[in-house]
């Protein structure tokens, strides 16, 4: 069995029916990149990011966002000591491998830039002193499309840290009704375990380096995010970061398909999940309600490899 069969069959013990978008997710931790999780209440999506750090042995904590949440509840702060009669810093729950940010949008702006830094460069900031954080680090955000109420949407600039964005969406009825049989006694997240060590996952992030990309793989990645910016539809597309993010993800994702080179296919399957966050589109695309996966879906027809 492979390590992404392995990985996916273990997560599927607690999310059921959702393999492809399971393959998406750990493309992008396996690439070192953050993940936006935009569904309805109740579909797994916390149950996603737990049973993702049990299945890498990585430490795990959760934040629930709210609007009183401040951003020392997020990073730390620092505490005078009597004993010592010095201010000691207290690590906040970022100090984690995989950090859950359940609701991120009902946070304030404020409060939601406090990850800006730790996403970007593993750190943070606190009255001016930095702090690393750990060799392996990833944000799981998760908020509700369907609430505006008593919410603060995602600045531009925040969005364009997560490298992915994906709902899991609804099971089928086949896996709704295999997730009732499997929770009659107790959450199988309780007894799931580990399939890859902590030191392994290090081991695979530094493989995924010596996947090789062709450079009509490479024209073929900046063709399609040149587009985004030129399209009839798009007032703003997608951001350099957007091309590096697409390259990353699709070297990941053919390392855990066994392959030491990206093919188009990786980076067309792929291109939606990271530039959907990444494009806003024209006021009159808005006003005729254009949906942005289409927009992206005609652009990939566009766009052909070059040989």
């Amino acid at each position: 069995m492979d390590i992404l069969e392995k990985i996916v069959k273990n997560v599927s013990v607690v999310i059921k029916g959702k393999e492809e978008k399971i393959k998406i997710i750990v493309a992008a931790l396996f690439s070192g990149g953050h993940i936006l999780l935009e569904d309805v209440p109740g579909v797994g999506k916390t149950m996603l990011a737990r049973a993702l750090s049990k299945t890498f042995s990585l430490d795990f904590k959760r934040v629930q966002f709210t609007p009183d949440l401040l951003p020392s509840d997020v990073t730390g702060l620092y505490i005078f000591d009597k004993e010592s009669g010095e201010f000691v810093f207290n690590k906040g729950p970022i100090f984690t491998n995989v950090l859950l940010a359940d609701e991120i949008n009902r946070a304030t702006p404020r409060t939601q830039s406090a990850l800006l830094e730790a996403m970007a460069e593993s750190q943070v900031t606190v009255d001016g002193v930095t702090h690393k954080l750990y060799d392996v680090f990833f944000t799981i955000a998760t908020q509700n499309p369907i609430e505006s109420e008593g919410t603060f949407p995602l600045p531009e600039a925040q969005l364009d840290r997560f490298m992915v964005k994906l709902s899991l969406g609804y099971p089928d009825e086949v896996a709704e009704k295999e997730m009732l049989y499997s929770q009659l006694f107790e959450h199988p997240i309780v007894e799931l375990g580990s399939v890859v060590s902590k030191e392994e996952f290090l081991n695979h992030l530094s493989n995924v380096k010596n996947v090789k990309v062709s450079d009509d793989i490479m024209r073929y990645i900046v063709d399609i995010v040149s587009v985004t910016r030129k399209h009839k539809d798009i007032m703003i597309g997608s951001s350099p970061r957007g091309s590096i993010f697409l390259l990353n993800i699709s070297r990941a994702y053919a390392y855990l398909h066994g392959r030491d080179f990206v093919l188009p296919d990786d980076v067309k399957y792929l291109a939606p999940y990271v530039l959907n966050h990444r494009i806003i589109l024209s006021v009159e695309a808005r006003i005729k309600k254009v949906d942005k996966y289409k927009v992206i879906e005609e652009i990939l027809e566009e766009v052909k490899v070059v040989k």
